[in-house]
């Protein structure tokens, strides 16, 4: 590995990938808590100011919704920070050039673009019980904009602890085939984010499943629940194409690194799928709707690994043998 894409061995250099590794997880456990806000109906917590609660900044005596909305507000904040702790530690201890910087950045970009998504929705009341077709599209946005950010911590994480830089020429079909796959895995993560804003604002008829398709195709039914039957559809096609790019990663970029995370991406999809049967048949409560979500980010990071270990394969075997991998 080039010396310019390595942090120098220093006490600050080796808080680098610590860090970023660190603002991984916590990030995850806020994603985690803001699913919590949105199944307790403690969006509008805050009333419809933003980025004040309230109208103040502390908001004094609090209701409950309230003081689930403004931690979820305070613990977003920190991951801002966080990410500013990452550009400053990624710049003093990482050479012009490095990967790491570039990946900081993008993170803390990210961070801001979440923020705004999320004061997007306050402002425009679009929270607690909107049924707004307008929540849907937004809700899609804000775990788009949340599983790049995650991509974006994973690949500094990633490059801070010394890992290669991606390149994207000659990578061939290889690159076709993981840019379809990650954009099935964002299609269906959207997907899931509008039908769990469905399940939580229009709960599933009694009955069998059937009986709730049929009632979002009724006479009354609103976009969201309309477009509630998508996501076990997506989640079929997407699953069954993932299954089979492992196998052809396999094939194309053997590697030690593909057969492991291509290993623990079938692992956490068949985790999903079984959650996502639970979840149906229970009728969405909320602690599965905790775990289908975790299991989505986890998903969504094995995915993220299994490319990055896919399209670095090539500078990690000897040369004359790159031809014969590369497809």
């Amino acid at each position: 590995m080039s010396s310019a894409l390595t942090v120098p061995r220093s006490r600050a250099g080796a808080w680098l990938p610590r860090l970023a590794w660190a603002a991984l997880v916590y990030n995850v456990l806020v994603i985690l808590w803001g699913a919590v806000v949105r199944l307790t109906g403690a969006g509008a917590g805050c009333g419809d100011h933003w980025p004040l609660c309230n109208g103040v900044v502390v908001p004094q005596s609090p209701q409950l919704h309230t003081v689930i909305e403004f931690s979820h507000r305070l613990t977003s904040g920190a991951s801002g920070l966080l990410a500013l702790g990452l550009i400053a530690l990624a710049f003093r201890t990482a050479p012009r050039g490095h990967p790491a910087r570039l990946g900081a950045v993008l993170t803390f970009v990210l961070i801001l673009a979440e923020g705004l998504v999320g004061g997007a929705q306050v402002l425009l009341g679009l929270t607690a019980d909107s049924t707004d077709p307008a929540r849907g599209f937004v809700q899609g946005v804000h775990l788009a904009n949340t599983f790049l950010l995650l991509g974006a911590l994973l690949l500094t994480a990633l490059w801070a602890s010394g890992r290669p830089v991606l390149r994207l020429r000659g990578q061939g079909r290889t690159l076709g085939l993981l840019a379809l796959g990650l954009g099935l895995t964002l299609l269906l993560g959207m997907a899931g984010a509008v039908t769990a804003l469905g399940d939580l604002l229009f709960a599933p008829a009694p009955g069998t499943p059937l009986d709730t398709v049929w009632r979002d195709y009724g006479s009354t039914a609103t976009l969201i629940e309309n477009l509630r039957v998508i996501h076990p559809m997506l989640a079929i096609l997407t699953s069954v194409y993932l299954v089979w790019l492992v196998g052809a990663l396999r094939r194309l970029r053997p590697s030690p690194g593909v057969t492991r995370w291509g290993g623990v991406l079938l692992g956490l999809i068949g985790a999903q799928v079984l959650a996502g049967f639970v979840n149906v048949a229970l009728h969405a409560p909320a602690w599965m709707q905790l775990t289908h979500l975790l299991l989505a980010c986890l998903m969504w990071l094995g995915m993220v690994l299994l490319g990055y270990e896919a399209l670095t394969a090539l500078r990690r075997v000897h040369p004359a043998a790159r031809k014969s991998v590369a497809a």
